[in-house]
């Protein structure tokens, strides 16, 4: 018998996968993905539902390729969040028989940003599904949705894969066992983020400028603020090269006369922008394992960063290390708060200024 997942690429995740492969079967009307951005919850999306939708191998790669007719993706339009017009939308296409299939699949992408309109709209359809419909919903957390939309659906939870495997799965695609070791660093269990940089030959300095920043703190707060525009422009080299191999993509897609609908491009525009944030965590976590590896060192305990010199951990003591340490973690989490991240990088690198 076949494995979901098997044969598109996903890394980590194999206990979720074979757990919702018993499912196949029959499914749930609705379910709820959630999990940090970039660890590959849509693409497990789209693998459940290749396997609800076919059995054969063409039919589950034309849904891969996202051409499959009964299965929809819906997501945000442009900058916008998740509206009531993407909820209408989505009712309107589960009312309509399922062209090739069984069933139809809906795939409702970025729910973190629903509208309470969108959700209002949406409830009834997710009370009293259609018959032979599933709806998979994707957010970074339940949290984020009305309680009422959230408790209707079967949760799924993804975590970060570990570093091991994701370096390992680097490795199979090619990467050489050192730069596939520093990329999964950097990408800290985000397999969508570790795939990225995998053929970035910027990844090294982005890691190096984060772990420069404890010896570059701000002799006075307007400095502060100058490292803060420095350190958001570090990951631009990064998404340039991102955005040039989805823009190749996108010609290939024209070249063998595959469509590139609006939303598809709008996808990809949303895509980069996420990586960009997902990019600027990664920097406030190698930061956060700087202190942390600074406190390990004063009790003679291992390190995550073997090439910073013991020496310069050695300087920050153990105790204003771990504080530090926790406000640059704190730091993530306003972000994701979406706090303005100018705003957050200079109030943090003035803090650690002043010693936590």
């Amino acid at each position: 018998m076949r494995a979901l997942g098997e044969g598109v690429g996903i890394i980590g995740h194999r206990a979720t996968l074979a757990a919702l492969g018993e499912e196949v079967a029959a499914p749930a009307h609705s379910y709820l993905f959630t999990g940090p951005s970039g660890v590959g919850k849509a693409m497990v999306a789209l693998s459940f539902a290749a396997e609800l939708v076919s059995r054969s191998e063409a039919g589950r790669d034309r849904v891969m390729r996202k051409s499959h007719p009964d299965v929809v993706m819906i997501g945000p339009e442009g900058r916008a969040g998740f509206g009531v017009g993407q909820s209408r939308m989505a009712i309107t296409a589960a009312s309509l028989r399922p062209v090739e299939s069984d069933r139809k699949v809906f795939i409702l992408d970025e729910v973190s940003t629903m509208t309470e309109a969108a959700a209002n709209a949406l409830l009834k359809t997710l009370e009293e599904p259609p018959a032979r419909t599933v709806f998979v919903l994707v957010a970074e957390s339940a949290d984020d949705l009305p309680p009422t939309v959230a408790s209707r659906c079967r949760l799924v939870r993804f975590g970060r894969v570990p570093e091991g495997e994701l370096a390992a799965a680097l490795v199979e695609r090619g990467a050489e066992a050192e730069r596939a070791s520093m990329i999964a660093r950097i990408a800290g269990g985000r397999p969508g983020l570790a795939l990225d940089l995998a053929n970035s030959d910027e990844a090294a300095a982005f890691r190096r400028s984060w772990l420069a920043v404890p010896g570059r703190l701000p002799a006075q707060p307007g400095h502060g603020f100058r490292l803060a525009e420095e350190m958001l422009e570090a990951h631009a080299p990064l998404l340039a090269g991102i955005k040039a191999r989805r823009d190749e993509e996108i010609e290939v897609r024209m070249s063998q006369g595959d469509p590139v609908p609006k939303a598809l491009r709008d996808s990809y525009d949303r895509a980069l922008r996420r990586t960009g944030m997902a990019l600027l965590v990664a920097g406030l976590d190698m930061l956060a394992s700087w202190y942390l590896d600074a406190a390990s060192v004063q009790h003679g305990g291992p390190v995550r960063n073997p090439d910073v010199p013991r020496a310069e951990l050695a300087k920050v003591p153990a105790r204003p290390a771990a504080r530090s340490a926790e406000l640059v973690i704190d730091a993530g989490v306003q972000l994701r708060q979406n706090q303005r991240p100018r705003l957050v990088l200079t109030w943090l690198f003035n803090r650690l200024a002043d010693g936590a």
